[in-house]
């Protein structure tokens, strides 16, 4: 085998490059709004802004050396669909149980359907592993599973959700329909990102 050019100065993944499963309090950085065919998210980029792993996603972003530099810390809130369905009735339930932790988190905070005003408040979340087969390879990231209010993080009072695996016999093993997950740890996040310095201010 020749020897390959750009070897030695490649940096090999490790352990350190993936967030530890767990709870985390983070800081929203950026919310956009997205409508999709099979619905409406609300795409929340955040960074973990207390403990151990503080600024984890901004040295993260840094690190990357890449043309195709990623932001990784986000949360997709789905939008419910406001259609009376019982899938939009736990969609809902899930939405509400999201911005009442909000509200909890941030003292004076009021949800009043601008979804901007979350934009620089602070939330608990909970990090699981997460399956994924993409190209013939499977393993697991680091997933932001839900989110809970900072006070529970801060406390300890929670339990790390369990492993979330691929549904058995849906042909593709897919992680679902706004997952794109990649070797490295992380979800592969495409959206709006500069390729200097950080996509936030």
């Amino acid at each position: 085998m020749r020897q390959l050019n750009g070897y030695a100065q490649a940096q090999a993944y490790s352990e350190t490059d993936r967030l530890p499963i767990g709870g985390y309090v983070l800081k929203i950085l950026d919310v956009k709004y997205q409508t999709n065919d099979w619905g409406d998210i609300i795409l929340l980029s955040f960074d973990v802004v207390e403990g151990d792993q503080k600024d984890f996603f901004s040295n993260n972003y840094k690190a990357q050396t890449g043309e195709d530099k990623k932001w990784k810390g986000n949360y997709r809130l789905r939008v419910p669909k406001d259609d009376g369905s019982d899938q939009d009735e736990w969609t809902m339930r899930r939405f509400k149980t999201v911005i009442k932790n909000f509200e909890e988190s941030n003292s004076g905070y009021h949800w009043n359907w601008d979804e901007q005003t979350l934009k620089g408040r602070v939330i608990g979340a909970l990090f699981n592993n997460k399956e994924y087969e993409f190209e013939g390879r499977r393993g697991f990231f680091t997933n932001c599973h839900s989110l809970v209010s900072a006070e529970k993080v801060r406390s300890g009072k929670f339990e790390v959700p369990g492993d979330t695996l691929l549904k058995k016999g849906n042909g593709q093993g897919q992680a679902g329909p706004y997952t794109n997950p990649i070797g490295d740890g992380f979800m592969n996040i495409p959206d709006g990102v500069d390729d200097a310095g950080l996509p936030f201010n």
